[in-house]
């Protein structure tokens, strides 16, 4: 019998191949790079939503206090308003079509009486009436104590006193309501009125709700959309015309202001249309900072090139608007300066990034059946 020879178990060595850990280092790169990239990606869409949250709810503080302000409006023909219309002295005047400030005023101002609660510079109260003179401005002076308010918007709510018991409006009292026309939308054409014009019985009163100028400064005012940098507003008439003037051309070709030569006030108005730009705080950062270089603009400027509601580029005419033209305009000058630097047909630049953080609202307000 031959002799059985049991092999032995060869013991061999477990292990990858340079092939298989080449494979390996790859894979793992690939999804370290994805990972990267996935988490960039959601820091981003984070990063923009949290804009976009700053954004929203600043423009939803200023439209709900503006809508408890419309909504108490005084409409009568027997009381004056500072609005758009044909004579209006609060209006950049034609600064917008890429054409910067022009010395001019950027944005809107609007005053006009409300029932509303408003503040007094003394302690009377017994003369207290219930309306306020409520006025709304993007600042626009950038000296003293203003510069913290500087491409801000501001509301200012003005406790008035019954106009019976002071008839003398420029004594340091709160301030009276007169029920008459032309009392808030003072004529000036003088340097020594508050807005560069002659002085009359009530330039220096109401100057803070009808000037825009570095000595118009009221201490009713009060900052309510810090990173709203843009108003507009414009009407829709109770025939459905979108317009800038608070009446219909066609029905009154010489009409001058909402009181002269017909008593029209606002009755004409169905509803009030405000555009606003509101841009985060981190965005408004990256502007001013650039605005120190030469060829680029600020807050104000930035501002300047979102063009105004008119019928054409300058002093009106032209085409008829429609609804939503205003802020399609904006939009696409957002998107301009957000990919080129600057707006379109503008002569400043911005920084892009600055853009990204720039959103437009509006809204319309209905003035009811009066």
């Amino acid at each position: 019998m031959e002799p059985s020879f049991i092999a032995r178990p060869r013991h061999t060595r477990a292990g990858f191949t340079l092939a298989e850990l080449l494979v390996s280092i790859v894979v793992v790169v690939l999804l370290v790079f994805m990972f990267t990239q996935l988490m960039t990606s959601a820091s981003g869409i984070n990063r923009d939503e949290h804009k976009r949250i700053d954004t929203d709810t600043q423009a939803r503080v200023v439209f709900d206090r503006m809508a408890i302000d419309f909504a108490q409006m005084l409409k009568r023909t027997d009381i004056d308003y500072y609005i758009k219309q044909r004579i209006y002295k609060g209006h950049g005047n034609g600064h917008g079509c890429g054409q910067g400030r022009n010395n001019d005023l950027s944005s809107d101002q609007i005053a006009f009486y409300s029932q509303v609660p408003g503040y007094y510079s003394s302690n009377i109260v017994a003369e207290q009436s219930p309306i306020s003179l409520v006025a709304y401005r993007v600042n626009e002076s950038n000296s003293g104590q203003d510069t913290a308010r500087y491409g801000r918007l501001e509301r200012m709510a003005k406790g008035l006193r019954w106009n019976a018991l002071n008839n003398n409006p420029n004594q340091n009292a709160p301030s009276p309501i007169v029920f008459a026309t032309g009392q808030i939308d003072n004529t000036c054409t003088g340097a020594s009125c508050p807005c560069n014009g002659t002085v009359g019985p009530w330039a220096t009163v109401w100057s803070g709700a009808i000037c825009n100028t570095n000595n118009s400064r009221d201490d009713d005012y009060e900052v309510i959309g810090p990173n709203v940098f843009r108003l507009e507003y414009y009407y829709i008439l109770k025939n459905g015309r979108v317009t800038d003037w608070p009446w219909d051309r066609f029905d009154y070709p010489t009409q001058l202001t909402i009181y002269n030569p017909v008593a029209l006030g606002v009755s004409q108005i169905q509803a009030i249309s405000v555009s606003i730009a509101v841009i985060d705080p981190a965005s408004r950062a990256l502007v001013q900072a650039a605005s120190t270089q030469s060829g680029y603009g600020d807050i104000i400027d930035l501002a300047a090139d979102l063009p105004d509601f008119k019928n054409s580029c300058g002093r009106g005419g032209g085409a008829q608007k429609s609804l939503g033209d205003l802020e399609n305009q904006w939009n696409d000058n957002v998107e301009s300066i957000a990919q080129t630097g600057h707006a379109i047909n503008g002569n400043k630049l911005y920084p892009r990034e600055g853009a990204k953080g720039i959103r437009i609202y509006n809204r319309y307000f209905d003035l009811k059946i009066w």
